[in-house]
């Protein structure tokens, strides 16, 4: 490993990373008028509306043990009832619910936590929350029955631009295997490595986040070896 610091390290990698993959636009959003969720490469003013937050939140939900390409049928689902809309979801039949979101698997889970998450925003506007310094409402969304830490994060960084670091099985994967811990570090312990070494900035963070999932889809897959993989080759 190179004979650097972690703040340093960390500042190579995104470098590296972003000009091998460039902007990745993330979180996907579908914009009035269309029937997809779209990337918006290097425009960090998403979302704009309480809707298209609302869709991010849904969508961090429904991410959970699937792909992405899945969450992208039962958005559009949901779209396609008119079901991006907090009273719609507390009114709507759970069952009838959950067929909607069948792609995305686990969907009688998923429905019920959809449903909590709207009881959340129904009892706290979106103004209301955004009142809230990144701590308290990082607190109060974990205190919905369904979201844990990678989930509130993600709701955090996307929907309400919060500089908080998401870590996921993807990052994990990167970061043993140049080095940095084991695979099975904790959610906590690997999230400070970015908190304690980057700038408190939501965009460094959207960005380098999904560049991490690219690489990892792209090369650093689950059964890739990495002696293989391009990025160490680079940094050791």
């Amino acid at each position: 490993m190179l004979k650097i610091n972690h703040k340093e390290k960390l500042e190579i990698i995104y470098k590296i990373l972003f000009n091998e993959y460039k902007n990745q636009g993330w979180w996907p959003i579908t914009l009035d008028g269309k029937t997809k969720a779209e990337y918006h490469p290097a425009d960090y003013s998403y979302p704009k509306t309480d809707k298209q937050k609302l869709e991010i939140i849904f969508g961090a939900l429904l991410t959970q043990n699937t792909s992405w390409k899945n969450v992208e049928k039962a958005i559009s689902e949901l779209h396609n009832n008119h079901l991006i809309d907090i009273r719609r979801i507390l009114a709507i039949d759970k069952n009838e619910l959950a067929a909607l979101i069948k792609s995305s698997g686990y969907h009688n889970q998923k429905a019920q936590k959809l449903k909590n998450v709207c009881l959340l925003l129904k009892k706290n506007t979106f103004q209301e929350l955004e009142m809230l310094d990144l701590q308290e409402l990082r607190i109060k969304l974990l205190s919905v029955n369904g979201i844990g830490p990678e989930t509130a994060d993600s709701i955090l960084l996307y929907a309400f631009n919060r500089p908080i670091f998401v870590i996921d099985t993807y990052t994990k994967r990167i970061f043993s295997r140049l080095g940095f811990y084991n695979e099975d570090v904790s959610y906590d312990e690997l999230q400070q490595l970015f908190m304690n070494n980057l700038t408190g900035d939501y965009q460094l963070f959207q960005e380098y986040h999904a560049l991490l999932v690219e690489h990892a889809k792209e090369c650093c897959t689950a059964k890739a070896d990495p002696k293989n993989c391009w990025l160490r080759k680079k940094i050791t």
